[in-house]
């Protein structure tokens, strides 16, 4: 996920990613737990992507507050 497609999202879409991702997140640590996880990959570009989503939402909070 780029960034310049996550600022397009409106706040209720970004939380909806959000949500979706923490969950995706949730699965793969247990994937990884129980050796059961193929692409390892997968972990590092969710937790970014995470990052992403809560760096830009807070940007886009302060700019209405602001």
């Amino acid at each position: 996920m780029k960034a310049a497609d996550v600022r397009a999202m409106s706040p209720d879409q970004l939380n909806d990613k959000l949500a979706e991702l923490k969950k995706e997140q949730f699965n793969l640590r247990f994937q990884a737990a129980s050796g059961q996880l193929e692409k390892t990959d997968r972990v590092r570009i969710v937790r970014r992507d995470i990052a992403r989503i809560k760096t830009i939402a807070r940007q886009k909070a302060a700019e209405n507050k602001g």
